[in-house]
């Protein structure tokens, strides 16, 4: 069962919006620790841009939650020399489309500075913000980039899919000494999901199988774990039962999870946000070609984006993207129930 329909199907635990989940762990650890502080455009006096600050100009002060002109370049370098002294940023982008402008200090300087300073410097910073599509928003707007960020030694690449595991990933990226790409899903801001009030943390690496089924794995994470766990209700409905594994962390992979649920299942779909070429989706088949071909009944088949800008047209970006029915068909192409 997903875990969003789980959680609110339970009466035991709050059930608070995505947005609201990582307002929570920004919050909660700006209260453990003096040294975390946030820093953007809009995050402090509108709340952000998608409102995931909200309040926290008011509890924190504007020493530890400020307000940026447009220099994402800039600001994301104060960050890195902040971090070089002993603080903990928090850096958000309004989105990663944006932090284009500011790619030098993420990769040249933040996911650099431990190894070339021969560990002298850590960089205990979190460069977060929406990723990928949303509705409408055209070529420049809509680009999902967790495979060009995944691909530099040194950076952490997050991407929670759920009110539960943004919470606890985020504690997690801010308590980490290694700088943590933290990539949010801009139309999962308003899903909700039952969130503890106590404190937990999610580990940084570690998979979660969402869904269990012995018929065939769906390899995903980020905003595709809805559309899988989707697909998996209505192919259950037809008596194909899937494994959903949602793979939490781009970088470092929990390889182990991939292996298990393909060997337990001998076929996988692999269905990620982004275009094709290059996209985590390869890096995925390849582990499993490597470790599990022996196991395999099907070629591993792939769902992403179409190779194009994002469209503007309605139309044409719902041709583009990822969605139920191309899971759905991708599931029954590996189990040879379709052409």
């Amino acid at each position: 069962m997903c875990t969003a329909y789980r959680l609110l199907a339970s009466n035991t635990m709050p059930v608070i919006t995505y947005r609201d989940a990582l307002n929570q762990a920004l919050r909660e650890e700006m209260h453990k620790d003096d040294r975390v502080f946030l820093m953007g455009e809009e995050v402090a006096a509108y709340n952000g841009a998608y409102k995931v600050s909200k309040g926290l100009l008011e509890e924190f002060g504007e020493m530890r939650v400020v307000d940026t002109p447009i220099t994402e370049l800039g600001f994301a370098g104060v960050g890195v020399g902040s971090a070089m002294v002993g603080l903990r940023p928090v850096i958000e982008f309004m989105t990663w489309n944006f932090a284009l402008l500011a790619i030098d200090q993420v990769v040249n300087a933040a996911a650099k500075m431990l190894y070339m300073s021969g560990g002298q410097y850590p960089m205990p910073i979190v460069f977060r913000g929406p990723n990928g599509a949303a509705l409408q928003l055209s070529a420049q707007h809509s680009q999902a980039f967790e495979s060009w960020l995944a691909h530099i030694p040194g950076l952490k690449v997050v991407v929670p899919g759920t009110p539960y595991d943004a919470k606890g990933l985020l504690k997690s990226a801010i308590r980490d000494d290694n700088p943590v790409v933290f990539l949010e899903g801009e139309m999962l801001y308003n899903t909700k999901g039952e969130v503890p009030d106590e404190e937990y943390l999610v580990p940084i690496g570690k998979a979660d199988l969402k869904r269990e089924g012995g018929d065939c794995s769906i390899i995903t994470s980020g905003k595709m774990v809805l559309v899988a766990m989707n697909a998996a209700d209505q192919l259950a409905k037809e008596g194909i039962h899937i494994d959903v594994v949602d793979l939490r962390t781009i970088r470092p992979m929990d390889t182990e999870a991939i292996y298990a649920s393909v060997r337990k299942t001998n076929r996988a779909v692999v269905l990620e946000e982004g275009w094709e070429i290059c996209g985590i989706g390869a890096q995925v088949v390849d582990y499993i070609q490597r470790e599990c071909f022996d196991d395999l009944d099907a070629p591993v088949v792939r769902v992403h984006q179409a190779d194009v800008p994002m469209p503007y047209a309605k139309a044409l970006e719902k041709a583009a993207k990822p969605d139920l029915a191309k899971t759905i068909a991708a599931v029954k192409k590996v189990m040879y129930l379709e052409a």
